[in-house]
């Protein structure tokens, strides 16, 4: 009995009710209802809605962002312009910059194409010193080492290097070191001149009007650069002269004077300089009449401390008067040379234009003579034997085979005894062979000094220390290297192109060099 007054549902509604709700909801196998399949695909067309409308904002952004690009323009570059006062000032000042600031790394491309020949090494705009290793397809005959101290240039030519060049090593092989004449105005010449010259002891003139520009602002490790346009510098050469003792060789111009006037005669007159706020330079593009285009990158912090070798003078040193034990033993060394009695010698002669000699022989201080077997590596197959004794001096010129041998770059010693032949004599020096030779001869006798001698550094012969002394006697500039025993190592000479020449000595019984047969001799100033 229904007490609530309601009536009861028939036993047909009752049973479709229960048939609706359990079509929305059955039990999982816990026993608690579950939502059914209608709300399920519901759920899933919500998802495909949402994902629909997520693709077409992706589309939508897509295109407008092409849209955008392809409308976009960049802010065009600020237009050249002439040079500001201080821009002006800092490009005046460069090159006494880069000589404050001693050395540089560099890396050198001149020319273009086939013809392009690249240099990486440093420069030492203190000395001047360059030290190179040249490379590339334009290299030719000049791939290998070099090393320029202003006027004089020194290669070690290798054929067999690789065409691209590398840093050379920072200590340099100590042989087959040449002298090379480069023609002013052609091959590498003006490329060597515009590096020497971008070093200077006073600035330069502060461009204004003409080419002198601001072209643009570019940035790289060093920091913002300003890219500057003018015209190259155009210092001439200073006039050769006669060094004083412990400096360089006659010829060589002090720093920074030695500019880039031949090479950029005629140049380019809109070089461009790239320098950071400092006024340093860490690039150079130019061209050059004979070579084309030439870029130099220049690193100021690979900069170290460069070592010449002998054919320039060997490593800098400081110059100064001889202590009183040095003055002891130079003036002891005729007498200990005259007891020592002889010893055998090693000649690296770089003498003149394209003329590299090198020799061996002995050398005897009590008999005051020299025989020497003298190759020159511009003719390999030739010999000229040189005697000299306290009459003459003679010469003659054989075959290597009857001259000893060997190579031209380590040539064997002379014939002995000494040969017959067609031996040409004077009675003195006629070039620089012969009056390095005389010198090492003299050494054991009074010499007629113009200058006090000066110790310019000490240093090293065959492992032994010695005391590089330099002095003049006569119109030749010697350097005399002394050990701390007394004993004289080695004789350089000033060569006329500017370059040293060396006469190593190594004590050793001496053979009696007997001289060549008088008869055979031709008459005195022949050659």
């Amino acid at each position: 009995m229904d007490t609530s007054g309601a009536p009861a549902p028939s036993s047909d509604t009752a049973r479709a009710g229960t048939t609706d709700r359990s079509a929305d909801m059955s039990p999982d196998p816990g026993g608690r209802p579950v939502e059914g399949h209608g709300a399920g695909r519901s759920r899933a067309r919500r998802r495909r809605t949402l994902l629909l409308l997520l693709a077409l904002t992706a589309v939508t952004s897509a295109a407008a962002l092409v849209v955008g690009l392809l409308s976009w323009t960049p802010d065009p570059p600020a237009p050249a312009r002439p040079l500001t006062v201080a821009e002006a000032e800092r490009l005046a000042a460069m090159r006494v910059t880069n000589l404050r600031d001693l050395r540089a790394g560099l890396h050198v491309t001149a020319g273009d194409g086939a013809a392009r020949t690249e240099l990486v090494g440093w420069v030492d705009w203190s000395r001047p010193l360059l030290y190179l290793d040249v490379g590339g397809p334009g290299a030719g005959a000049d791939r290998g080492l070099l090393q320029s101290g202003g006027p004089v240039l020194v290669v070690r030519p290798d054929p067999s290097a690789v065409p691209t060049p590398a840093a050379p090593p920072l200590v340099p092989p100590a042989d087959r070191w040449q002298l090379r004449h480069l023609t002013p105005g052609t091959g590498l010449a003006p490329v060597l001149d515009l590096l020497l010259g971008l070093a200077a002891d006073r600035p330069d003139r502060a461009p204004t009007g003409g080419d002198a520009r601001w072209v643009a602002e570019d940035v790289d490790a060093a920091g913002t650069l300003d890219v500057l346009q003018a015209s190259l510098a155009t210092t001439a050469p200073s006039p050769g002269g006669t060094a004083p003792a412990g400096t360089a060789p006659a010829g060589t111009a002090p720093a920074g004077t030695m500019a880039a006037g031949t090479a950029a005669a005629g140049g380019d007159a809109s070089a461009r300089y790239w320098l950071d706020r400092d006024g340093r330079l860490h690039k150079l593009v130019t061209r050059l009449p004979g070579v084309g285009p030439v870029t130099v990158l220049l690193d100021r912090i690979d900069r170290p401390t460069l070592h010449p070798v002998d054919a320039l003078g060997g490593r800098p040193g400081l110059p100064r008067a001889l202590t009183d034990a040095e003055q002891r033993r130079l003036d002891a060394l005729p007498a200990r040379l005259r007891g020592q009695g002889g010893a055998t010698l090693t000649l690296t002669a770089p003498l003149g234009v394209d003329t590299n000699l090198r020799g061996t022989g002995w050398l005897s201080w009590t008999a005051r003579t020299a025989y020497v077997a003298v190759a020159d590596l511009g003719v390999p197959g030739r010999r000229t034997l040189l005697y000299r004794d306290a009459a003459c001096l003679s010469r003659t010129d054989v075959p290597a085979e009857a001259g000893g041998g060997g190579t031209a770059e380590t040539p064997g010693r002379p014939p002995f005894p000494v040969p017959s032949g067609a031996w040409r004599t004077t009675r003195s020096a006629r070039d620089d062979l012969d009056l390095l030779v005389d010198a090492a001869v003299s050494a054991a006798g009074p010499l007629a000094r113009r200058d006090a001698p000066v110790r310019v550094r000490e240093d090293l012969a065959d492992g032994r220390t010695v005391d590089v002394v330099e002095l003049r006697v006569a119109d030749a500039w010697l350097r005399y290297w002394i050990g701390r025993d007394g004993s004289l190592r080695r004789v350089e000479l000033r060569t006329g192109p500017g370059a040293w020449a060396q006469l190593d000595l190594d004590p050793a019984v001496v053979p009696r060099l007997a001289p060549p047969p008088r008869a055979a001799t031709r008459p005195s100033g022949t050659r």
